[in-house]
């Protein structure tokens, strides 16, 4: 018997974002305009749908986190190259179950739906995906469509800048001097740096790739970059350090600009909520949680101007907790 020890890992969550939707009606809103019957329809829904996708395009921000991605850049989406991002999810060991979406910009869901269209069946799964433009789940993925993901540009490096100095290692890189930039999320890859598996530790033969987790502004020095390097042990993911002199590789090239959609386990990100507290005296003031998501309204009085200011709030916080089970896909 050999006895091992266990090491749990554990990370923090900050949740200090408070985001919320303002409103100031009059008494002669309420009084001519907006029965109280309609405020709901007619502002809160509204108001509602800005602050959700206000919370969803911060948080969608954790697309840069994720260093596995399918370079179709300058291309359309094809079901080959999902199925690379599923390739990359599966050779990263994430869970294959229901738990796996498929988060397209618009652009994308087109491109796939049109590749996809010598396939129609009018079977009760595959119908809408041809009658209302909408993928249902194929691949392994449940499909959404997203307007919020926006495009990336990348730095202005062309593949110029080597390693500068042999068995480096942790989340920086000492680069010798090169020519361009490198932006925050930019996915690179060093020469002599492979990959291995999670589990057995062999080398897979494949280079690891990595994402810049902050902008890098050119010339010799360090690269952030995530994962860290670790080349021995029980977090070990490369087989060896990168090698000294060798090439560091951007996908995408010198400034590209570039489509991303989202692969992902649910496991890969979390987000966070937690309930404000409710204010006393005051005319009008509750909390709900939908979703796991808790949300604040609160209406005041002031009586100075014969108005009632409404706040609608949610303090909230997300974090990246295992970017491994997530892959992006650059694509147009």
């Amino acid at each position: 018997m050999a006895v091992q020890d266990v090491t749990e890992q554990t990370t923090t969550l900050t949740m200090a974002t408070q985001k919320g939707i303002d409103l100031n009606d009059t008494s002669i809103d309420f009084t001519l305009n907006i029965s109280q019957r309609d405020f709901t329809t007619r502002v809160i829904e509204p108001a509602m749908a800005v602050l959700a996708a206000n919370i969803e395009a911060d948080a969608l921000s954790m697309v840069k986190d994720v260093y596995n991605q399918v370079n179709g850049i300058g291309a359309a989406g094809t079901m080959k190259l999902l199925l690379t991002g599923r390739k990359l999810m599966n050779d990263a060991l994430a869970p294959v179950d229901n738990s796996r979406t498929a988060l397209l910009n618009t652009q994308d869901n087109v491109d796939l739906i049109d590749a996809l269209k010598s396939l129609f069946q009018d079977s009760t799964a595959i119908k809408e995906q041809y009658r209302e433009g909408m993928m249902g789940r194929t691949g392994g993925y449940n499909f959404y469509e997203n307007t919020l993901l926006q495009k990336f540009t990348s730095g202005t490096d062309a593949s110029a800048y080597t390693v500068n100095g042999a068995g480096q290692t942790g989340a920086l890189i000492t680069v010798a001097t090169g020519a361009g930039t490198f932006k925050k999320g930019d996915i690179v890859t060093f020469a002599g740096c492979n990959r291995v598996h999670p589990e057995s530790r062999a080398d897979t033969g494949a280079l690891q790739s990595f994402v810049i987790t902050a902008d890098y502004a050119g010339g010799a020095g360090q690269i952030a970059i995530s994962p860290a390097i670790v080349t021995a042990g029980a977090t070990q993911n490369v087989a060896a350090s990168p090698t000294n002199g060798g090439a560091v590789t951007k996908q995408g090239g010198a400034g590209a600009i570039y489509g991303q959609s989202l692969l992902f386990h649910k496991d890969a990100f979390t987000f966070v909520t937690a309930d404000l507290p409710l204010p006393k005296n005051q005319p009008y003031a509750a909390r709900e949680v939908m979703d796991g998501i808790a949300m604040r309204i609160w209406q005041g009085v002031d009586i100075t101007n014969d108005k009632f200011p409404t706040r609608l709030d949610v303090l909230y916080g997300f974090l990246t907790i295992r970017p491994q089970l997530a892959a992006r896909l650059a694509f147009n």
